[in-house]
């Protein structure tokens, strides 16, 4: 039965970021109004005289937290090798789909809300002057499943088992056996994470655990989401062990054979599994990414077109506040969506660009709102608060919300003093009829689901914060996603386009912690690839 705990851990361990660009309104009581931004648009100037021109080493394309980490990761850990990097965004401000809105004493997320706080990440945050502006979520405060009308805890370790009520014996106990390797086998194609965990696993795991966070987290549908390339860790244990279990106790007996270097003893540690985020929100690691880097990061700057050249190297043509501009570089790498992406590599690898339009992005709907404490149900506080993580609601339990943050209970000063700040998702893979709600459907969609389970009936209305609509949101890693991202890394590669690295979230994860790992990732790829150009 303790399978049931370390596979929460497993799975419960990152959290949702959005992408694409909004429509947005804040500060009512329910009828509320917002404005729609249209995605940035990739246009041809119809011509390629330039109002200027410069030379770099490596343009990063894209001012979110993919684009501006690889940035800082080159001038922190690769800067003999790329001198002269240039990062560019459509848009006029920096952090792409991270939000973050302070006003009236509340300070909330319209994109991503935290992330873990692995090493790496930590890394970035030092490395930014920000080691001081961190702060992290109590590693003991429970999650919640929305479960036959009641929110229930999520185990996170095993003694939480005993009173662990959110399966039944018979459901612990199949859990149990698939995870020491008492379970069909493989069926030798690539798995739906549904197919996987319910093989595994059992159906009460994937109904009542996996198919919520599946929904929570890439708002996704689990019967398309493939295992490997959505949870290729957990999916990895099964392949290395011939178990869950089995590939957990070899992974283990690998680390101790193979210790890690020591630490960074600049990074702090943070006490067991939890969340983190900043001071002031998330986007003070944009921010103080983009003001280290001064003037090599330029706003306002749409890519209309990228051409090799016939030496080394590209030219990216822009259309910029000061007129067309071009830039020579001898590297480039993507951090922009797929789909912008495949529109501007179809001029030079119509195979490239047919793979990557093959991602979808389902739209979902951020909806920021407060209550008073009162509001709050008395059976859902803790020692008379609202304490935990938030709540996931499988699509089987009748609400619409995909799930809920706390986020005035997660991290300190996000509500004035007696109201509670809740961050809503709702929409996604199994509900894109979002996009045609005005933003009081919205709300109150999400306020009668909340009266459901944590909100009292007769509460007064919500004090509405902001409706943040991401039309195209989280990319989903669905079946064949790894296969078609290979396939257009391998059409960039025979067309002769080195130098030209694809990157971003549909690249290394949703999370915001994995862009930032892919963004180490991706400098170490630019690096190696400016030494041999230097060499030759």
């Amino acid at each position: 039965m303790a399978a049931a705990a370390a596979i929460s851990t497993l799975f419960f361990s990152t959290r949702p970021p959005a992408a694409g660009e909004a429509r947005q309104i804040r500060g009512s009581r329910r009828r509320v109004r917002c404005s729609v931004a249209s995605d940035p648009a990739v246009r041809d100037p119809g011509g390629e005289a330039a109002a200027g021109q410069l030379s770099v080493d490596c343009v990063v394309v894209g001012g979110g937290i993919s684009g501006l980490c690889t940035a800082q990761a080159l001038a922190t850990r690769y800067a003999g090798a790329a001198a002269e990097v240039l990062v560019t965004e459509a848009r006029d401000r920096v952090g792409g789909n991270i939000t973050t809105v302070e006003r009236d004493g509340y300070l909330w997320e319209e994109g991503p809300n935290s992330f873990q706080p692995s090493d790496p990440v930590l890394c970035m945050a030092v490395d930014s002057g920000l080691k001081n502006d961190l702060v992290f979520g109590d590693p003991n405060a429970p999650r919640f499943v929305l479960w036959n009308g009641k929110l229930r805890p999520v185990p996170s370790k095993p003694t939480d088992l005993p009173i662990f009520d959110l399966m039944s014996i018979r459901g612990k106990l199949r859990a149990g056996f698939g995870a020491i390797g008492i379970r069909p086998p493989p069926p030798g194609h690539e798995e739906s994470v549904e197919d996987f965990v319910r093989r595994n696993l059992g159906d009460e795991v994937f109904e009542r655990l996996i198919e919520p966070f599946c929904s929570g987290v890439y708002a996704g549908d689990p019967a398309k989401l493939s295992m490997k390339a959505a949870f290729g860790k957990v999916w990895k244990l099964e392949q290395n062990g011939g178990s869950i279990i089995g590939g957990t106790i070899k992974a283990i007996q690998e680390r101790n054979k193979n210790p890690k270097p020591p630490r960074d003893p600049r990074l702090p540690k943070p006490k067991g599994q939890t969340v983190a985020s900043f001071r002031k929100g998330l986007a003070m690691l944009p921010d103080a990414i983009s003001s280290r880097l001064g003037n090599k990061v330029k706003l306002s700057w749409k890519l209309t077109s990228i051409r090799k050249l016939d030496g080394q190297g590209y030219i990216l043509m822009y259309e910029t506040p000061e007129g067309l501009t071009s830039v020579q570089t001898r590297s480039v790498v993507l951090t922009i969506p797929s789909y912008i992406t495949s529109n501007l590599l179809r001029p030079l690898s119509n195979d490239a660009a047919d793979a990557l339009s093959k991602f979808y992005y389902p739209p979902v709907a951020a909806v920021s709102i407060s209550y008073p404490k009162e509001a709050i149900r008395k059976e859902c506080l803790i020692d008379g608060e609202l304490k935990g993580f938030g709540q996931l609601h499988p699509r089987s339990q009748g609400v619409e919300t995909l799930g809920t943050i706390y986020s005035s209970s997660l991290f300190p000063n996000r509500a004035p003093p007696g109201r509670v700040l809740l961050l809503n998702y709702i929409g996604g893979a199994t509900n894109t009829g979002i996009v045609s709600k005005t933003e009081s459907e919205l709300v109150e969609a999400v306020d009668c689901d909340l009266r459901k389970m944590l909100i009292n009936p007769n509460a007064d209305d919500p004090f509405v914060l902001g409706v943040r609509v991401w039309p195209q949101a989280i990319p989903q890693f669905s079946i064949g996603h790894l296969d078609h991202l290979e396939a257009a890394k391998a059409s960039l590669s025979r067309g002769g386009f080195q130098g030209l690295f694809l990157g971003g979230n549909y690249v290394a994860g949703v999370a915001l912690g994995r862009c930032i790992e892919g963004a180490y990732d991706s400098a170490s790829e630019v690096s190696d690839f400016l030494a041999k150009f230097a060499y030759n």
